[in-house]
C-alpha cells in the first residue's frame, strides 16, 4: 500500500474527504517526525510504538572488492507492534 491508497483508505473508513484525509496522514507524519527528532517515543496503544535507537559505529566489507569499510555510528527509527496488530495480522 502506497501513500495515495492509504489515504484512500482513510476516507473511505473515516467518511470524509481525500483531502482531509490527506491532511490528517501529513500531519501524523510531522508530529511523529518531531517527536521521534527530539527522542521522544510515540506510542499508539494497540498499534505499537515508534521509538529512536543509537546504532553504533562498526566495520564492514565492500561486496564487490571485499576490502574492510567503516560504517558511522547513526541513529535509526525502530517500530515495536502492538499485541492487538500482531493479533490482527496472525
Amino acid at each position: 500500500m502506497n501513500k495515495a491508497e492509504l489515504i484512500d483508505a482513510i476516507a473511505l473508513e473515516a467518511k470524509m474527504t481525500k483531502s482531509d484525509a490527506k491532511k490528517a496522514l501529513d500531519a501524523f507524519v510531522d508530529a511523529t517526525s518531531k517527536a521521534l527528532k527530539k527522542g521522544d517515543r510515540v506510542a499508539l496503544v494497540g498499534f505499537g510504538s515508534f521509538s529512536v535507537a543509537k546504532r553504533a559505529a562498526r566495520k564492514g566489507r565492500n561486496p564487490q572488492t571485499g576490502k574492510e569499510i567503516k560504517i558511522p555510528a547513526k541513529k535509526v527509527v525502530k517500530f515495536k507492534s502492538g499485541a492487538e496488530l500482531s493479533k490482527k495480522v496472525k
